[in-house]
């Protein structure tokens, strides 16, 4: 067996979360190997690993072909970002996102549950997961916009002139931090599930168009949520800590 470097041993101590924010390219080849670096991803690289049952040897190659690789202006650091300049982005993509899509996948997965659900009796539950999961979400994007977004904004404002931040804003900023994580917690457990119904959005042989169709839009949907989450996880929520004091 090869002899674990210094820096292999480093880099498989570091957090999944702290990797992908240090470099939010390497969230593809996490994505590859159904690797969780949003709600799972306060876990060292080498516990990732293990529990996604990969090589951490490939891991760490593809990582470093990551960092190796000529940066773009599309790889811009989001950690480097203001907050407001965070939370703008996270509304105009994700925000966007969600309240686009959730509406048009539930239909197709109700579709295909009616279609095929005699022979594959799982599509009745990716369906009811997917439309529960769609409901807490857009009342989750509702708090964020109408709640705890401008209390970040007013805060980071006040920190940036020198002015201590309101206590209501402060409250309202460790409030938000509790309930957007447990909330997060929630959405990652949906996510999970189906996937795991699913077989990893394997098609069967008798699927049909709306059932390819109906499974790469889950599988789309989730590679959405797992940046969003992540920019909210491990970038936005630590900045409300720092601003709530």
């Amino acid at each position: 067996m090869p002899e674990q470097t210094d820096s292999s041993a480093d880099l498989r101590t570091q957090t999944v979360g702290a990797i992908v924010t240090k470099d939010f390219r390497t969230a593809a080849v996490f994505e590859r190997y159904g690797i969780d670096f949003c709600c799972g991803g306060d876990v060292a690289l080498a516990d990732a690993c293990s529990a996604a049952r990969v090589d951490p040897a490939q891991i760490e190659s593809e990582l470093s072909t990551v960092a190796a690789a000529p940066s773009t202006a599309r790889d811009d650091g989001f950690a480097s970002w203001t907050l407001a300049h965070l939370i703008e982005h996270i509304q105009a993509v994700h925000h966007t996102y969600v309240r686009d899509n959730t509406a048009r996948i539930g239909a197709y997965a109700r579709k295909i549950a009616e279609v095929h659900g005699a022979q594959h009796p799982e599509l009745a539950e990716i369906s009811a997961v997917h439309d529960d999961m769609a409901a807490a979400l857009v009342m989750h994007l509702d708090d964020e916009d109408q709640a705890f977004f401008p209390a970040v904004l007013r805060a980071e404002a006040a920190a940036a002139a020198g002015e201590a931040v309101d206590p209501a804003d402060a409250e309202a900023l460790r409030r938000g931090v509790e309930q957007l994580a447990a909330e997060h917690v929630e959405v990652g457990g949906a996510l999970h599930r189906i996937r795991d119904l699913s077989l990893g959005y394997a098609l069967p042989a008798d699927a049909c168009t709306t059932y390819d169709l109906t499974f790469r839009n889950l599988q789309e949907f989730e590679a959405d949520i797992h940046k969003h989450v992540h920019l909210e996880n491990n970038i936005l929520l630590p900045g409300m800590v720092a601003l709530a004091g």
